[in-house]
């Protein structure tokens, strides 16, 4: 009776806490501009009851702040800890492309070792004739002396030996070419086959081991999804910005470039990439009150240093009113990318693998195409060459990030530039190059007062300058030509001018004394603005301005 009820206790209680070694996978990885999400997931089959599981592969930067623990349908988890000094050991699991990779490096090196020998053979072979030779030239010197009968008997075996001995070191060198041949293609196998099997197997670095308690209600497999945030990891987008006068359009193709050095590979993982800056503060800077004081200077004299060396203290009412005491609140250090519009989030439709600290992953995204106009601008104070610039909305729906454009223009490329935001809807003027046929020159010509195009007296200068557009190409072009003039703020200070042809647009793109002509350039010929400036002011004062 005693026995059966021991017996019964032990069938009740529950079974006692097993400790359950498991390796995590990581599955799904959301990057940021700056940091990344890991998703991971812990496979392990136990019996019901209480155990403690042992994850013993995380990333030793792993921040237990950050760390979110969801178990399968009835797995229910109890305390946990992570630890990333004195861990236990672990087994390193090797993947399908490592064991595959160790195999191809097994048997390369026994390809090796086999040309080594065959020509450790050949070689063999060749010392072995040549010592047969040597052997046999000495064994005739020593038989000189004897009977002439008996000599020529031992020259010809002599002479028969040598031959057949130089016949086979002969034979042996025809075959050693071969043989070095094999070996060093062998060497190079096996080096090739070391370098993979290197570049699948990354350094053990130092890691962290995640200890959780956990119960099932059944026997069976369970699954523990593993969540955090880590810090080495970015993305960033990159253009391909084609520009297609014929069509009127430009031609734009997202891609995006992604890149970690979180300790571990990322293998056949989901991706998804995300505007969102998880880093940068969730709130506005805290705008504090400002008080001002107004006080009489004659007063103020009047009173002691010594009864100002010490103020009281404000009361608490007043520093909160006065915000004397407050501290100023500087914003917070942003990253350099900034971003308009909403969060926009990119899921890549296939996994990827990238690389712990030696892969930028490129993955194409899409291809926008939106009407553009293009038209040449010249600055002849400044440039050689007139300038492609072309201009289009952004009616993709989406924002167009910042990041690095390579830009082309009728199938040349012509060069680099970096790309601001533009936002949905938002409207946008690029440059494309140089158009070496259409050629600027701003001159100013001689005038009777014997200046060169300046005429100034002490209260008043007249320029005049003749800005001109050649137009070498077989194309009429048009052209927005800009120039800038001074601009005052000061009554007394009149400035006015006089252009031939007109402007079509003063003050342009809101910049004082910036003024454009839209004019069209026929092929083959120049085009000619003559602009003529006057600055006057009243005697007695100077004209501070700087000259161009």
């Amino acid at each position: 009776m005693r026995f059966l009820l021991g017996f019964m206790l032990v069938v009740a209680a529950p079974l006692q806490a097993e400790t359950i070694v498991a390796q995590s996978k990581i599955t799904a990885v959301t990057v940021y501009p700056q940091g990344a999400r890991l998703t991971r997931e812990v496979a392990f089959t136990a019996p019901a009851g209480m155990h403690d599981l042992l994850v013993t592969d995380l990333p030793q930067a792993t921040d237990p702040q950050t760390l979110r623990i969801a178990p399968s349908e009835g797995v229910k988890i109890g305390a946990y800890s992570l630890r990333t000094d004195r861990l236990p050991p672990r087994a390193a699991a090797k993947s399908a492309d490592q064991i595959a990779a160790e195999a191809a490096l097994e048997a390369a090196t026994a390809v090796a070792i086999s040309a080594q020998l065959a020509l450790d053979g050949v070689t063999a072979r060749i010392t072995a004739a040549n010592a047969q030779i040597a052997y046999l030239g000495r064994l005739g010197a020593t038989d000189a002396k004897t009977e002439t009968e008996v000599l020529q008997s031992t020259a010809r075996m002599i002479g028969a030996e040598v031959l057949a001995a130089a016949q086979t070191a002969l034979a042996a060198r025809a075959d050693l070419p071969a043989a070095q041949k094999a070996l060093k293609a062998a060497d190079e196998a096996q080096q090739d086959a070391q370098a993979a099997l290197e570049a699948l197997s990354r350094p053990d670095k130092d890691y962290a081991a995640l200890s959780l308690a956990l119960s099932l209600a059944a026997p069976g497999p369970g699954v523990i999804e593993l969540t955090q945030f880590v810090d080495a990891a970015t993305w960033s987008p990159l253009y391909d910005i084609a520009l297609d006068r014929a069509a009127g359009q430009v031609v734009i193709d997202r891609a995006l470039l992604v890149s970690q050095d979180t300790g571990e590979d990322w293998a056949g993982v989901a991706l998804t990439l995300s505007t969102a800056q998880p880093g940068n503060r969730p709130d506005p800077t805290t705008l504090w009150p400002d008080l001002h004081r107004i006080y009489d200077p004659a007063e103020r004299s009047e009173k002691s240093v010594g009864r100002f060396a010490s103020p009281a203290p404000m009361a608490e009412a007043d520093m909160a009113v006065g915000g004397m005491a407050e501290p100023v609140m500087e914003p917070a250090l942003m990253t350099s990318v900034a971003f308009q519009g909403d969060i926009v989030v990119y899921a890549y439709p296939n996994p990827v693998d990238i690389a712990d600290g030696v892969e930028n992953l490129r993955l194409a995204l899409d291809q926008i195409a939106v009407p553009a106009s293009s038209k040449a601008q010249a600055i002849p104070r400044y440039d050689a060459t007139a300038f492609m610039m072309a201009e289009f909305s952004n009616n993709s729906g989406q924002i167009l990030l910042p990041g690095p454009a390579t830009l082309t223009r009728d199938g040349a490329m012509i060069g680099q530039t970096q790309l601001e935001a533009i936002a949905p809807g938002a409207k946008t003027t690029l440059g494309f190059g140089a158009i070496e046929g259409l050629r600027l020159k701003r001159s100013m010509p001689s005038r009777a007062e014997g200046d060169r195009g300046v005429f100034s007296k002490s209260n008043q200068i007249e320029e005049t300058a003749v800005l001109s557009v050649e137009n070498l190409t077989d194309e009429a072009w048009p052209v927005r030509i800009l120039e800038v003039i001074p601009h005052s703020e000061q009554e007394d200070l009149v400035i006015t001018f006089v252009a031939v042809p007109p402007v079509t647009e003063q003050d342009t793109d809101d910049k004082r004394g910036v003024l454009a002509w839209d004019l069209t350039v026929p092929a083959g010929q120049t085009q000619d603005i003559t602009l003529s400036t006057r600055e006057s002011w009243p005697e007695g004062k100077e004209l501070n301005a700087p000259r161009y």
